[in-house]
């Protein structure tokens, strides 16, 4: 990924949320409304075409309202939807996309024909993509709370990559009491597309991110995260904790991100060897 496309995931300069409503359970709701209370200076568009108004501002029908330039799209639709938001993405030059949506790999052959097909539509149109299935992505420093986890993380020097949700959650959760910072949250999901590879890059030449913290489930592409990992810990340390290494907790990371689980023994002599401390 190009170091330009992953910093629209941390600092655009104009959003547009699909699928929010003022229902109190909606996740493009609360996608929507953290973004406004985080204090996002550039624009923050509302789409759906069931209402006119959201959280007391304008929603529109389609991107073809707004006709505006957008760096980030958050996507919060049902599955079988977004193949064809990622579409109108393209149409309207976003290059960027985080799908908030499940519904896909992790949820079987259905599932995965479908994450097929969104990946499939992200390529044609040159998006990027995170997710599906995640929480989103926080930058504190930017006034970024691009995610459904409640209020926006305590400005600080860690990173934070997470393949699960909950954990992310947890952790700020755990973090806020205690007085503890972050320059980023990212909340991988599924990883599609976008995974630890692409974003340790960023993270490592990131003047905020002290250090880094990943909590890992599954690989997708265990020569991509092995490359980048090394090159972080040569400049900052990065700090790795692993599920799955009892059957219980096996078996729900790879049902969470539907990737491979791996052998914990081989898993932390790779750890040792990139120069990685796992805890």
């Amino acid at each position: 990924m190009r170091l330009s496309d992953v910093d629209q995931l941390f600092t655009p300069s104009s959003i547009v949320v699909f699928g929010p409503s003022d229902r109190p359970d909606s996740i493009g709701g609360m996608v929507y409304r953290n973004v406004l209370a985080a204090g996002f200076k550039g624009p923050c568009y509302a789409v759906n075409p069931k209402y006119t108004e959201v959280a007391g501002r304008p929603c529109y029908k389609g991107l073809r309202e707004i006709d505006k330039q957008i760096d980030l799209a958050l996507i919060a639709m049902p599955a079988d939807k977004v193949p064809d938001i990622l579409d109108q993405c393209g149409e309207y030059g976003i290059k960027v996309a985080v799908v908030h949506t499940g519904g896909f790999a992790e949820s079987g052959d259905k599932g995965a024909a479908l994450q097929e097909r969104m990946v499939d539509a992200a390529r044609r149109n040159r998006i990027r993509l995170l997710g599906p299935n995640c929480l989103g992505v926080m930058r504190p420093a930017s006034a970024l709370n691009a995610s459904f986890g409640g209020e926006q993380a305590r400005r600080g020097n860690v990173a934070l990559v997470s393949q699960s949700g909950a954990v992310s959650t947890a952790m700020l959760d755990w973090s806020g009491p205690r007085r503890l910072g972050f320059s980023a949250v990212v909340s991988l999901g599924a990883g599609a597309d976008v995974g630890f590879g692409s974003v340790l890059d960023y993270l490592a030449l990131d003047s905020q991110s002290h250090c880094i913290l990943l909590y890992v489930e599954g690989m997708r592409n265990a020569r991509r995260f092995m490359s980048a990992l090394r090159a972080a810990a040569r400049l900052k340390p990065v700090i790795v904790v692993k599920s799955g290494r009892r059957p219980a907790g096996s078996r729900a990371a790879r049902s969470h991100t539907g990737a491979w689980v791996g052998s914990p023994d081989v898993f932390s002599a790779a750890m040792e060897r990139a120069g990685a401390v796992q805890v």
